[in-house]
């Protein structure tokens, strides 16, 4: 029997007393001890081939499961290289862990083997960064990661781990194990501001409640569903850079010009709400600002002044339970606006049912997306990832689909393959989907060599349309036509890399050939990667009727 532990199994056996059952990893000399110390436990290592794929990864499960995915690099560039990836962990209000090796403690400011200021250039991208300085304490430093990833507004956390403490020994009477609890409660708003809220719906002509990127789970959004049935009030999730162009909100702009009261459940006010101001919104919209951050409720308050009725500090879900709990018949108001948001935010042009595109050899995005539709549509635990610029809003506008993860508020394309590869492990039947172009497939496409080897199938479908689309699109509307240059791309063969690294590939070039690619991807059981030559389409934009 064992009377002492390293640093790196103390590391590895709170993991697994928290519930970690895997790992998204790439190894590096700080963080070998590690590798050796989960062989005694349950826990299992996914390895990738960058550092930012395993914190993608981690952001994946975070989101689909709920719980903080772990993910762990080397130090120095290792760790540099996963520091991108945890921007859009959290714009996205994902729980995710990063473990980073370190340089030993005894050699730091002395030039050690890859020495930086970890903890300090993770922490703008973090809720909490620290280097642990204790052997004895590195499974408190485990578990108050874990807690702080999922506790209040979701996000990621770092820990760098020196590679001294982790070799280091100490006897068993030493360690302090991290509690292990359950879940973890947030604080629940007052009756008597539950109530105002309600009656300030109840009062407003055209209400309509903001959700942040943390309620676009499947719980979250079928919360969402029942507080706008108690209410009336449109909820609507804030979960992309483009804010109110955000096509899968249908009408989102011109809806939101009107409405006279806006509820921010959760959701800061930030670039994507147009910070609640004109000529977006009327100037005397009002607000009603419900955040698990005080800072955020402040800085609301802040902004807009006396247009805050009600500001306090609360957890989103248990405050959403609450009002729906507290909603009586009375309070409720006309459904009558509720039908007309939702009429606004979830129609679709009629057109796009049969647009096709001008281009011999060349398809649509529109065309793509919907003959993929029923294979979302027939099962009901069928995943979507969705990544880029402008093809990334066609998929997210015409594939509704409520397990669901796109590239997010933060605007950093290339997580797709990532996300798709995380889903995979928790979704283990339904078909997963990537959609992405061929800009946001150059950024990993070597993790279809990890899906591969970890037998994980997904399909990936590839709007290619040799250019840099999103940009060029920007170029051509700053700048004019003839100023357009230097946003082309190879309207390369993927498909063929996708063969060469072991999946299945398929070439498109004929709307008539899509099906067929779709049904054959599915059944090789493989990863696999549909390279469909695509129109370079602006995303869509949709406007109310006049």
């Amino acid at each position: 029997m064992k009377t002492k532990l390293r640093g790196a199994d103390i590391v590895a056996q709170s993991l697994e007393r928290l519930g970690c059952s895997r790992i998204f990893t790439l190894s590096g000399n700080h963080i070998m001890s590690i590798f050796d110390a989960v062989l005694d436990t349950k826990i299992q290592l996914t390895h990738v081939r960058h550092e930012a794929a395993a914190v993608h990864m981690a952001d994946g499960w975070g989101r689909i499961t709920g719980e903080p995915g772990v993910a762990m690099v080397t130090g120095g560039p290792g760790h540099v290289n996963a520091l991108g990836a945890l921007f859009a962990a959290q714009a996205a209000e994902s729980p995710v862990v990063l473990l980073s090796g370190h340089a030993a403690t005894w050699e730091l400011g002395r030039g050690g083997f890859q020495e930086i200021r970890q903890a300090d250039m993770a922490k703008p991208v973090t809720k909490a960064s620290w280097t642990a300085k204790s052997t004895a304490a590195l499974g408190t430093d485990i578990g108050e990661a874990l807690r702080l990833a999922r506790e209040g507004r979701p996000g990621p956390v770092h820990v760098s781990l020196p590679s001294d403490l982790l070799d280091e020994t100490v006897g068993l009477d030493e360690v302090v194990w991290p509690e292990v609890t359950g879940s973890i409660e947030g604080t629940d708003i007052e009756a008597e501001a539950a109530d105002k809220i309600l009656s300030a719906i109840a009062s407003s002509e055209r209400p309509i409640i903001f959700a942040p990127p943390a309620l676009s789970s499947v719980d979250g959004r079928s919360l969402l569903k029942e507080l706008e049935l108690a209410t009336n009030a449109p909820a609507v999730i804030l979960e992309s850079p483009r804010g109110a162009a955000d096509a899968t909100l249908g009408a989102f702009a011109d809806l939101v010009q009107s409405v006279d009261l806006i509820v921010l459940l959760g959701k800061a006010l930030d670039f994507t709400t147009k910070w609640a101001a004109a000529p977006h919104y009327r100037p005397d919209v009002r607000l009603v600002v419900v955040d698990p951050d005080a800072a955020m409720v402040g800085r609301a308050m802040n902004e807009v002044g006396a247009r805050v009725l009600v500001g306090c500090v609360a957890d989103t879900k248990i405050t959403a339970r609450t009002l729906i709990a507290r909603a009586s018949s009375s309070a409720r108001r006309s459904p009558d606006w509720l039908k007309q948001a939702r009429s606004a935010l979830d129609d679709r042009p009629a057109e796009w049912a049969t647009v096709s595109s001008s281009t011999d050899g060349r398809l649509h995005p529109a065309e793509m997306l919907r003959v993929l539709r029923p294979h979302l549509d027939r099962d009901k635990d069928a995943v979507l990832v969705s990544d880029g610029g402008e093809i990334g809003q066609w998929a997210q506008s015409i594939l509704p689909c409520t397990r669901r993860m796109v590239n997010g508020v933060s605007g950093a394309i290339g997580s797709s393959l990532s996300l798709a590869i995380a889903a995979r492990y928790a979704e283990r039947k339904a078909p997963i989907f990537a959609v992405l172009g061929d800009g946001s497939l150059g950024f990993h496409l070597s993790e279809f060599e990890t899906a591969i080897r970890c037998r994980l199938p997904f399909v990936a479908v590839v709007g290619n349309d040799g250019c840099w689309n999103a940009e060029s699109q920007i170029q051509l509307r700053s700048y004019g036509a003839n100023r357009m240059h230097n946003m082309d791309l190879l309207p390369a063969r993927y498909d063929l890399v996708a063969e060469a690294l072991g999946g299945h590939g398929e070439l498109v070039e004929r709307a008539a050939d899509l099906p067929g690619a779709i049904e054959r991807a599915l059944a090789s059981g493989k990863p696999a990667l549909i390279n469909v030559m695509t129109e370079s389409v602006a995303a869509p934009t949709i406007r109310l009727a006049t």
